[in-house]
């Protein structure tokens, strides 16, 4: 149960910055920098939820 209440929270993080990286990116003066950080992170999390779904049985 600890597994899937974890998959949980990434998986609401992982909704969350691609939340935050649509706002960065419908900025006049977006932040490229911010964006990249941004796709990186979620990226890294997304991997997280395949590693941990990998181990579910």
């Amino acid at each position: 149960m600890a597994l899937d209440a974890h998959l949980a929270e990434l998986t609401e993080k992982h909704r969350l910055l691609e939340r935050r990286i649509d706002q960065e990116m419908s900025r006049p003066a977006r932040d490229d920098v911010r964006i990249r950080r941004l796709k990186s992170e979620k990226l890294k999390l997304k991997d997280e939820m395949a590693r941990l779904s990998g181990t579910r049985h």
